[in-house]
This record gives structure tokens, C-alpha cells and sequence, in this order.
């Protein structure tokens, strides 16, 4: 058995492994998440073959992100991923590390130093409002990671270049340097996040350019409990809510800026 990063190839197979979970990833996700730290995905290989997998990606000096915590279902409960935990949480160093965490492995993570900080909840549904035209803002993406660092409480230049560049399924639209938000296709429907606004107009605007832009798709957005104007909003449209899972930080949590309504980049890299 060994442990080694992965090569791009590797973390397309462990975003299938992913799918396979129900974890519905994107179709273009591979890109981003390597450009956000190439030597935070880690795989652990059995016999030569991949087994298990973990993602702790370094975003800046002080903070990073735990996900991506999977192993092949024929060999799990072997113990395969304790070696691999170690690996990537030393790969943090002295960083914050945060992670979005299922309800039933929430013990397991506080065994390790993480504390729970608040819920997100996934919600799925349509577009409440009528396609508008979003009149085109001319913001830059650096504009964008200068607004996203403050709003999500560190710096994520990496992932936020890749992320908020324009691919064949990922897109995103802007009303001004900080209401925004990231769409993109995925196995199922279509997942929308870093969403940011003040407004619940913003929001319409912004949802129904989406769904203008991905016609007949889900829509889908992690949401956290402390974006209650979002959750109240997503609600009153019949958007329904799927699962929860658990922020948790190990070591001091970022200061967040968040706006009246706000959903998560990713349950993978935050």
C-alpha cells in the first residue's frame, strides 16, 4: 500500500467514485480543484490500484479544506483511510482546516479536533421567477476574488481563478463585484454557489439567468443556517430541502462577511 498526490486522472476517477456516492460533482470540477493546491489530493493505491482518496486543499497561510474523504466500497472497513487522514491533515501544517461533514461522521471528526460551527442544507427546485436578461456588468475576476476573500473570511485565489473563469459547463454571473454567483452543470442538474447578494431581486435576477442560461435543470444550493434570508427565500419558492451536512473547524475559524443571502462554493473545498 502506498499513498502518492494525484494526477489528473486520478481525481476524475475519484470525482466518479464521488458520483457513484451520490455526491453529484460537476463535469469540469477536476480542473478547479487541482488548480486550487496540486499537492493537496492524495490517493491511496492498494495492490497498485487506486482504494481510497482525500482532498485537503491549502487556500492561503492560514486556512484550509478537508473533503473528498472516500474509499472504494469493497474495501472499506480495513482501516485503509487512517494513514490517509494523517497525511492530509499534516499536509495543512498549522492551518485551520475546515470541512462540511455528514451527520452520522460527525464523532469521528471530533475525535480528531474538529468543533461544529453551524449547519448547510441543500435545496433543490426551480427558478421561482420568470428569465430575465442579466444586463452584463464589466467586472474583472480578480475584482471577484478580492470580494470573495472578504466575504468568505480567507483567500482562495487559486481555485477562485479557475472557478470563476468561464468553461463549456461552468459559468458565472454577475450583477457587481459582490453580488455574483458560480452555476455548473453537473451529473444532476445544475449547482449554484458562491451565490452572494444583498437582495432578494438580486437573487431573482440572478436564479432566473441561470435558469435561462440551463433551461429545464434543477437548481441546486448549499445553504448555511446562517444565510437564514436565503433559506427563507429558497422555501417560499418550493425549493425542497435534501440533506444536512455540519461545518466543523479544527483550529480558530475564519472571520466571514457574508451578505444577506449566501450559498457555499463547494462542500468539497468550501
Amino acid at each position: 500500500m502506498s499513498i502518492r498526490t494525484m494526477k489528473p486522472e486520478d481525481l476524475e476517477l475519484v470525482l466518479l467514485w464521488a458520483a457513484d456516492e451520490g455526491w453529484n460533482p460537476g463535469l469540469e470540477d477536476a480542473q478547479a480543484f487541482l488548480a486550487a493546491d496540486p499537492d493537496g489530493f492524495l490517493i491511496k493505491t492498494v495492490d497498485g490500484k487506486p482504494a481510497a482518496a482525500l482532498s485537503v486543499v491549502n487556500h492561503d497561510a492560514h486556512n484550509a479544506f478537508l473533503g473528498l474523504y472516500i474509499c472504494v466500497p469493497e474495501l472499506r472497513g480495513r482501516g485503509l483511510g487512517f494513514e490517509l487522514w494523517n497525511a492530509g491533515i499534516a499536509h495543512a501544517g498549522s492551518r485551520c482546516i475546515g470541512l462540511d461533514g455528514v451527520p452520522e461522521q460527525v464523532a469521528n471528526y471530533q475525535k480528531s479536533g474538529f468543533v461544529p460551527a453551524g449547519k448547510t442544507t441543500r435545496f433543490t427546485g426551480a427558478s421561482p421567477v420568470a428569465p430575465k436578461a442579466l444586463t452584463a456588468t464589466p467586472v474583472r475576476v480578480e475584482e471577484l476574488l478580492h470580494a470573495d476573500s472578504k466575504m468568505a473570511g480567507f483567500e482562495r485565489g487559486q481555485f477562485g481563478r479557475s472557478w470563476f473563469t468561464d468553461t463549456q459547463s461552468r459559468q458565472t454571473f454577475v450583477l457587481s463585484e459582490t453580488c455574483f454567483a458560480t452555476a455548473r452543470q453537473c451529473q444532476v442538474g445544475v449547482k449554484i454557489g458562491p451565490l452572494y447578494a444583498q437582495t432578494s431581486t438580486e437573487v431573482d435576477t440572478l436564479l432566473a439567468a441561470i435558469a435561462a442560461r440551463y433551461p429545464n435543470q434543477t437548481l441546486i444550493l448549499d445553504v448555511p443556517d446562517t444565510s437564514h434570508e436565503l433559506q427563507r427565500y429558497l422555501r417560499r419558492a418550493n425549493f425542497q430541502p435534501a440533506f444536512e451536512t455540519l461545518r466543523m473547524y479544527r483550529g480558530a475559524a475564519p472571520q466571514a462577511e457574508l451578505p444577506a443571502f449566501s450559498a457555499t462554493a463547494t462542500l468539497e473545498l468550501g
